[in-house]
């Protein structure tokens, strides 16, 4: 059968006698790296380009970079979710200049994306781990690319929203909090920087201020009175799971908007996987029953990308030992897809994105 394509479109073949006979040496096409399937090749996140110089980051005014921080010496439970970073790269099917179907546009022709790489992190050792996040993150920032963090346990937002802040003034971000615990202790087992305090710790420093602090999705049994009474005493904003069920997912998105809003001028998104019910997601160290679904996460998560400044992201807990079928890795993989289609959708529309930091 005569191949359709036109000669440019064919790749030259090496031909020989073996090959020649086997066909081996018919001028198929090559096709890019961009397009080849997940499974062939170097793993990076939506088969994008992996660039790691902040100075190539600058130059290429890079709108999102994907930034992997694989540490997970902070839980308090189930391990395993310094392997969240790969599991979430490969979690996916398509390539190539993909369509939300949700948005209504092709993220990846309207925003230049890459995949960054991961913080220098090696293990069992908490405090260094936490100090190269930081300076990942920071250095991601600096070149006014949006960071979506991939984890990793919940201990690095601490490093990765303080790096935010930094980078733009203490204060000036607020942050919308997807879990089902708070993360607000103040201290777990006499480690400060465990991943049942990081919030606390953001909020104690003075990175971000406790009233454009808001939660989305706490239930179960944690926090006790006395965590809670600090957290009032902080002005956080709360919205728990039967708040959801009671007023709907939308409405009280729209709400968390707005609190964390109110003096800032973007958001960091936090999403801890474990607010997603553990049968959707069971991969993650500490699941909750009685969880968001699935369509509520992902539309929530549009809904403040589409409509305010985002400073930054993180995708948190995901612990593929305990994730049958890839679906946790799945749901975190697609997180970062709606809110990278959000965005693209508003720079298509004539709306910058990108954050030009103050020479």
């Amino acid at each position: 059968m005569a191949d359709p394509r036109p000669d440019g479109d064919r790749a030259a073949a090496p031909s020989s006698r073996f090959a020649h006979a086997n066909g081996w040496d018919h001028p198929y096409e090559a096709y890019p790296d961009f397009d080849l399937p997940t499974y062939v090749g170097p793993l990076s996140f939506m088969n994008l380009p992996w660039i790691s110089d902040p100075v190539e980051l600058r130059r290429r005014a890079v709108d999102v970079a994907i930034v992997g921080a694989p540490v997970d010496d902070a839980v308090s439970h189930r391990s395993g979710a310094r392997f969240g970073p790969r599991a979430i790269r490969s979690a996916q099917y398509t390539t190539g200049s993909i369509h939300s179907l949700q948005l209504g546009v092709e993220p990846f022709e309207v925003l230049e994306v890459v995949d960054a790489g991961d913080a220098n992190i090696v293990p069992a050792w908490l405090e260094r781990a936490h100090a190269f996040v930081y300076r990942k993150v920071r250095e991601v920032a600096e070149t006014g690319a949006i960071p979506i963090v991939l984890g990793g346990d919940h201990s690095i937002t601490w490093p990765s929203a303080t790096a935010i802040a930094e980078v733009r003034a203490p204060g000036s971000i607020g942050i919308v909090h997807f879990d089902a615990h708070a993360d607000t202790a103040a201290e777990d087992w006499g480690v400060l920087a465990g991943h049942g305090t990081p919030m606390r710790r953001l909020i104690e420093s003075g990175a971000v201020k406790g009233k454009n602090f808001v939660q989305v999705g706490l239930r179960g049994y944690f926090p006790d009175r006395e965590t809670l009474a600090w957290m009032s005493a902080q002005g956080m904003r709360t919205h728990f799971m039967t708040e959801i069920e009671e007023r709907g997912a939308e409405a009280v998105i729209r709400d968390a908007i707005a609190e964390a809003l109110d003096g800032p001028d973007a958001i960091w998104i936090s999403v801890d996987i474990d607010v997603v019910d553990p049968g959707l997601a069971p991969g993650t160290g500490t699941p909750e029953p009685g969880g968001l679904l699935t369509r509520e996460l992902l539309r929530a998560l549009r809904q403040i990308a589409e409509r305010v400044p985002v400073a930054g992201m993180d995708i948190l807990e995901v612990a593929p030992p305990y994730d049958w079928a890839e679906s946790t890795a799945m749901i975190a993989n697609r997180a970062a897809l709606e809110v990278i289609s959000a965005l693209a959708k508003r720079k298509a529309a004539g709306e910058s994105i990108r954050w030009e930091p103050r020479r």
